[in-house]
């Protein structure tokens, strides 16, 4: 079939399903496959439960005038989102980096939303997956859509510049993360880098956190680019105190002086002035913006404070990298507070700077003073320290409930795969 034919399908049916489990009546359900699942299994399923049009790339066993056979069911599901993509002619961003994009799209979002009808990436589906599905999301009356991608190896944002088409874009930071699939902090350049490449080739704008040299390098030849930093940049600003929750001091491109949020850690500050030069660039009152920054709190796992049992959580714990572990480590510390306890998960996905980067945060942890500091899964079980260690997140849990801690700071943070939000269920 024809990705018109089909294009013409989903108009009727715009609800698209990967998971049976998901499924409703009209859907269409695109039957995916990978090394632990396959969806062509499920089409009989699918079809029993209502689903409009089944998409299959292998034989179903059965015949059913519901179900489109194609090469390649997750080619087709891009494919499509590239032609819905291509009925449009709205501001399409794309933000990737390190750390703080979700951060940084879900304030961006807040931003926009106050003057245009804005989607944007659902939690954090920035995948292959997850990225056209968002596309195809995208409904007649958006003015802005904001995308968000995620990356662990080279040519991955290149494939999905190809059907998100980027009009404008963000790397918040090139970070060491994913070191084991980008072969390295060099490899994460030229990786979260063919963003900037797709908008140098096509016209695009780029904002531009000025302070990191290695972005300003990377963005060069990109004729319409738009800074924010610390200084030297469109809009400036800095930390203006040390609280619980970031404040941030304007001091350029803004006549609001402060901005008081709902988030956790001064490395925050680059997420929010993100979403101010963004904002002014699409003409949104300040006044919006200012209301809109200070009214976002955090709900997923990030920068998130939680108050229980007199005691103040920072809840941090959806994604962890040397760059954002150090960070938020230093953050911690800085913060006023006599009782703080460390629950840390391992780091995936460092290949064979695995051990170097557990050891060099078990020397950041050992300069400073903690109540108590517990270790979870890893590499950490793999290297000698005076500190608690747990093989997962439901023994560390269990050993937290024993302890009946009360007026304490904890700072819960670990690798999505580490499931470290369960030690404090």
């Amino acid at each position: 079939m024809e990705i018109l034919d089909l294009y013409t399908i989903f108009l009727k049916h715009p609800s698209i399903q990967t998971d049976t489990r998901k499924l409703q009546p009209g859907d269409l359900f695109f039957a995916l496959k990978g090394p632990n699942f396959n969806g062509n299994k499920f089409a009989r399923q699918a079809l029993d439960t209502g689903a409009a049009f089944v998409i299959i790339d292998e034989t179903a066993g059965f015949e059913d005038n519901r179900l489109i056979s194609t090469d390649n069911v997750l080619q087709t599901l891009q494919q499509l989102a590239k032609y819905h993509r291509q009925q449009f002619t709205i501001p399409f961003i794309a933000i990737t980096g390190s750390n703080g994009k979700t951060t940084t799209k879900e304030l961006i979002h807040e931003v926009l939303s106050t003057v245009y009808k804005t989607y944007t990436t659902n939690g954090n589906l920035n995948n292959h997956i997850g990225i056209p599905l968002t596309i195809l999301s995208v409904q007649k009356n958006a003015e802005i859509a904001v995308i968000e991608m995620g990356a662990n190896h080279q040519k991955e944002i290149e494939s999905y510049c190809a059907y998100t088409l980027p009009t404008h874009g963000i790397i918040t930071n090139c970070g060491k993360a994913h070191l084991e699939g980008f072969g390295g902090i060099e490899g994460v350049q030229k990786g979260k880098g063919e963003l900037y490449d797709y908008l140098r080739t096509n016209n695009g704008t780029a904002f531009i956190m000025i302070d990191y040299a290695y972005l300003k390098e990377m963005s060069k030849g990109i004729s319409k680019i738009k800074t924010y930093g610390t200084q030297d940049a469109e809009i400036t600003g800095i930390v203006s105190a040390r609280n619980e929750f970031l404040e941030v001091q304007m001091t350029k491109g803004a006549s609001f002086k402060n901005i008081t949020t709902h988030l956790v850690g001064a490395y925050n500050l680059p997420n929010v002035l993100a979403a101010v030069a963004v904002g002014k660039y699409f003409n949104v009152a300040e006044e919006k913006i200012k209301n809109a920054l200070e009214q976002y709190i955090p709900s997923n796992s990030r920068s998130q404070m939680i108050e229980k049992n007199g005691n103040k959580i920072i809840l941090d714990a959806y994604n962890a990298n040397p760059s954002s572990m150090k960070a938020a480590i230093e953050n911690f510390a800085g913060m006023e507070g006599q009782k703080k306890i460390l629950l840390l998960g391992g780091m995936m996905e460092m290949g064979d700077e695995s051990l170097a980067e557990h050891k060099a945060i078990i020397d950041l942890i050992a300069r400073y003073t903690w109540e108590k500091v517990v270790l979870v899964g890893g590499d950490f079980n793999k290297i000698t320290h005076p500190y608690l260690y747990f093989n997962n997140s439901t023994a560390a849990k269990k050993w937290l409930q024993l302890q009946h801690i009360e007026n304490t700071m904890l700072l819960v943070k670990g690798s999505r795969s580490m499931q470290m939000e369960k030690v404090m269920e």
